[in-house]
Order: C-alpha cells, then sequence, then structure tokens
C-alpha cells in the first residue's frame, strides 16, 4: 500500500513539476489595415496586432482609421472547453502545452467625403422644418 501511495505521489509530482501552460493569442486585424486598436480602452497597436490575453468575456473595442469612421463594439471571446470548471485543473496539470488563439475580423467603412452631406440629412432638415412651421408654440417675434 506504501508503494502505491509514494508511486501515485511520485507521478502527482511529476505532473505538477511539468505542469503545462496555456498560452492565450487575441489577434486583431482590420480591412484595410493600419487601424489603430483601443482594447478596454488601453491602446492595443495598428492592425493586424496580436496580444497575449488573460481572461475570457467581452471586451470593450474601439477601430480607428483616418478617412473611416470609428468602430465601436464589444468583442466576446469564448472560452475552450478545455478551460472550464474542472477540466481547466486538468489541462494546467498535464505537462502539455496548449495555445488558445482567437482572431477578430473587421471590415471598415469610409466615411463620406466632406463635400457631400450624410446620405439622408437634407431630408430628414426638410422635416424638422416643417415641423416648425406647424407647431403649436410659435415663436417669439420682438415688435418694433
Amino acid at each position: 500500500m506504501k508503494r502505491f501511495f509514494g508511486l501515485l505521489g511520485l507521478i502527482f509530482a511529476l505532473f505538477t513539476g511539468t505542469g503545462g501552460c496555456i498560452e492565450r493569442i487575441l489577434t486583431i486585424q482590420t480591412n484595410p489595415s493600419g487601424a489603430l486598436v483601443e482594447l478596454n480602452a488601453q491602446e492595443m497597436g495598428r492592425t493586424p496586432v496580436s496580444r497575449d490575453f488573460t481572461w475570457y468575456g467581452v471586451y470593450d473595442l474601439t477601430i480607428r482609421l483616418d478617412n473611416y469612421r470609428t468602430l465601436k463594439t464589444k468583442a466576446r471571446v469564448y472560452a475552450p472547453i478545455y478551460e472550464w470548471i474542472p477540466l481547466d485543473l486538468i489541462t494546467e496539470l498535464l505537462p502539455i502545452p496548449f495555445k488558445d488563439h482567437h482572431a477578430l475580423s473587421y471590415t471598415l467603412v469610409p466615411e463620406p467625403p466632406a463635400s457631400q452631406p450624410s446620405p439622408g440629412i437634407l431630408e430628414r432638415a426638410e422635416q424638422l422644418r416643417g415641423q416648425m412651421e406647424t407647431t403649436h408654440y410659435p415663436s417669439e417675434q420682438k415688435s418694433k
């Protein structure tokens, strides 16, 4: 019986001494590339950009590029099955390195030229002008 526990202890020591690690990498790509990326209000770099991360969940993402609309969105990064409880304990004890790579890809929308108004803005202005003229509260005019 002592040999069994001794062997079990040796196996446990071997696994804990040579425990694997999990390398988590998040890559963000844009079309066109070269956009500035902020992840949770911290500058990450220009696309394509990769960084290590430590937790899974929702990230606030802001992507900026000259002459393109700024993209503000939330990105969800899901944990793989070997990171679920209690499997994550076994994964950490195995002497095998794991690599968890997540790639997020976005297409940026060009800004309209400054000489042209945004689509629909003139129609909306006419609607608002009509509403102002038909209001029950006329504007006060100064009498002379």
